[in-house]
């Protein structure tokens, strides 16, 4: 069926589908999505599966949940807001905001059920302590990285050749393996670690009535016992009545030190309670499991705290008929691991070395003396900052002609911060608009609350504005802004930058935090646009996933990482307070980063220039990085051919 873009009654959910063998087959994030849905029992989408190959949801009945209103489109048939990211996604309501991404989705799919059924708390936990499960993206967090990326990606990889008798552990599979073998630390643990420890003084005291030749699970190791924390985990999902210990201890108990309390031991992925990552590594682990042949199953033994993870998640009221739904049966991959011997120490591997990237964000540099050797080496090596002159230092917008959603005054903000505001948008505006034609689409990174957003979408009605932001607060007050200026020319995007794959012409950011600036600069080098990004925060720039420091080969060639950072931890000592000569040494560190980065940009065909908004006093912050390609050589799309914008 042919989806239509007019307003729909439902949020709509596009998952994808591939092609295995000539046959329709589910990609994991596609099938977690679906477990989540069965698990929450929830009915608050409009399910559309995105067949790549010709194919119907016929073929994958048995995958799909009852009760689920499912519909098979074809990929020229995505909406064009949703057409620009990587599926999972779900469309709300208004056609105009996207959310993609598996942990945004997943997330997403939690509110809509407790929304519409606020007793569902069973469901509110799978957010975690205070709602942050997942929550931070995967470019910051290796957690959320490992869950939302490496664990499907591995074996997703694994599954292309899963007989392969060469084929080793997946990594991130062994890395999961490892964490799940460490202490667990959750808030009130003190209390928690108190009642396991009554409760194993009175277990001892029944040992020897016929528990002591008890054989342990396949996969348990003798020595793991995590019956009170999975008492404690499933008491808290408030699903079934279960007995819980006492809520005051022995005094004996009470007198206990801290440090001599039992470390609690991990029964969910996250530690002690069943949570939304559960659910991301169940389908995950399952389909792994069962791709193993019996030759590659004595591997297992390498994986006795993930074995145990598979039974136990299978005790939560809800999973094995989420699961059953879902085409999965949970059982099979136990007849792989009722032969296993108990493993013992030596059997499980040793920690695996991390991936180089990433590696130095943990890394605490000791910072010795000012900036002056750093830079005068630079110098000595022919390398300065430079700055061009703004073109039109006294452009700016109508303000006071302008409706009142455009101009920066929501929140507690005083007058004078206002204006600075407004001059830094009127910088960023001015040069856009000097790039810009009709027909083109500018993407607004870290858009935050939609101040420069919305300005340039009023600004350039003949422009599509696409607005992208993780945080979805922040997100829906620059909708809800839109919305009272009747903007048709944009759309919001609640996704993490890599899950932003669309065409685009122009890529802005107003103050994108650390590297942040850097991975907008490669988004829109690969989109092969224009850019107009004005840095922040220069002294969190450190070694991230895609990035080391410094960026361009003749500062490689120069500086150390160290000497690099010197530079980055100075570049933020611009503040108005500081005494002149320190705010002019801060600008000039500025430069040479930003230096840095354009001429990493310029391998890459663009011409970059190095400006200083204007007024300087606009912001500490107040160097402008502007990037275009020489004519002819960008992404030309005829406006003409453009498709009209997704809400209409």
């Amino acid at each position: 069926m042919k989806h239509t873009e007019e307003s729909p009654q439902r949020p709509s959910l596009f998952l994808e589908v591939c092609c295995q063998n000539e046959e329709p087959r589910l990609p994991l994030h596609t099938s977690i999505a679906l477990f989540l849905l069965s698990y929450c029992e929830c009915k608050s989408f409009k399910v559309f599966l995105v067949f790549g190959t010709p194919g119907g949801s016929h073929a994958l009945r048995g995958q799909l949940p009852a009760g689920l209103d499912v519909c098979d489109l074809r990929p020229e048939d995505v909406p064009r807001l949703v057409r620009g990211c990587r599926l999972p996604a779900v469309l709300d309501e208004t056609g105009m905001l996207c959310r993609a991404g598996l942990a945004v989705v997943l997330r997403h799919v939690i509110d809509k059920t407790t929304e519409a059924d606020p007793s569902r708390k069973n469901v509110l936990a799978l957010l975690g302590f205070k709602k942050t499960c997942l929550k931070a993206c995967a470019e910051v967090s290796k957690w959320t990285r490992l869950c939302e990326i490496g664990i499907p990606s591995a074996v997703e990889e694994h599954l292309k050749d899963p007989t392969n008798p060469d084929q080793q552990l997946p990594l991130a599979i062994l890395t999961l393996e490892r964490r799940r073998a460490e202490p667990v630390k959750v808030h009130n643990d003190d209390k928690i670690r108190r009642q396991k420890l009554q409760a194993q003084k009175r277990n001892k005291k029944n040992q020897g009535k016929g528990n002591r030749n008890a054989q342990p699970e396949p996969g348990q190791s003798p020595q793991v016992s995590d019956e009170h924390e999975l008492r404690t985990a499933l008491a808290k999902l408030s699903v079934d009545p279960v007995p819980t210990a006492a809520t005051r201890e022995n005094s004996d108990i009470r007198k206990v030190k801290t440090t001599d309390l039992p470390p609690l031991e991990h029964v969910f992925a996250e530690g002690l309670y069943f949570t939304l990552t559960d659910v991301v590594l169940l389908p995950c682990i399952y389909q792994y499991l069962c791709s193993l042949q019996a030759h590659a199953a004595s591997s297992l033994h390498q994986l006795p705290h993930l074995l145990r993870w598979y039974s136990r998640v299978q005790e939560v009221p809800g999973v094995l008929r989420a699961a059953k739904e879902c085409g999965m049966d949970l059982s099979i991959p136990r007849v792989l691991m009722s032969g296993l011997p108990a493993p013992s120490a030596e059997d499980i591997p040793p920690s695996p070395s991390e991936p180089e990237e990433g590696k130095e964000t943990t890394l605490q540099l000791r910072f010795v003396g000012g900036p002056r050797p750093t830079m005068t080496k630079l110098q000595e090596s022919g390398i300065e900052a430079e700055f061009t002159p703004h073109p039109c230092p006294d452009w700016t917008l109508p303000w006071d002609s302008l409706p009142g959603a455009i101009s920066p005054t929501e929140g507690n903000v005083s007058n004078i911060r206002v204006v600075r505001k407004r001059q830094q948008l009127n910088n960023l505006v001015a040069m856009v608009t000097e790039l810009a034609r009709p027909g083109h689409t500018v993407v607004d990174f870290c858009s935050g609350t939609g101040h420069l957003g919305i300005a340039l979408a009023h600004t350039l009605p003949d422009c599509q504005v696409i607005l992208i932001e993780n945080k979805e607060e922040s997100l829906l007050r620059a909708q809800n802004r839109s919305a009272e200026l009747g903007l048709k020319n944009i759309g919001f995007v609640q996704a993490n930058l890599d899950y932003f794959t669309g065409p685009f012409h122009i890529g802005v950011a107003l103050h994108a935090c650390g590297v942040a600036t850097d991975m907008v600069m490669e988004h829109c080098i690969q989109a092969r646009a224009a850019f107009v990004i004005s840095p922040c925060c220069y002294g969190f720039i450190q070694n991230a996933i895609k990035f080391t420091f410094p960026k361009s080969k003749r500062f490689q060639e120069t500086l150390t990482y160290k000497e690099h950072m010197i530079l980055c931890r100075f570049a933020d000592q611009t503040a108005v307070q500081l005494p002149p000569e320190k705010r002019l040494i801060g600008k000039q560190c500025m430069g040479l980063v930003d230096l840095d980065r354009s001429w990493v940009a310029q391998t890459h065909g663009y011409s970059v220039q190095v400006m200083t908004m204007e007024p300087e006093s606009c912001s500490p912050k107040n160097n402008l990085l502007v990037g275009k390609l020489p004519r002819g050589s960008g992404l030309e799309v005829d406006a003409a051919q453009q498709e009209a914008p997704a809400h209409n």
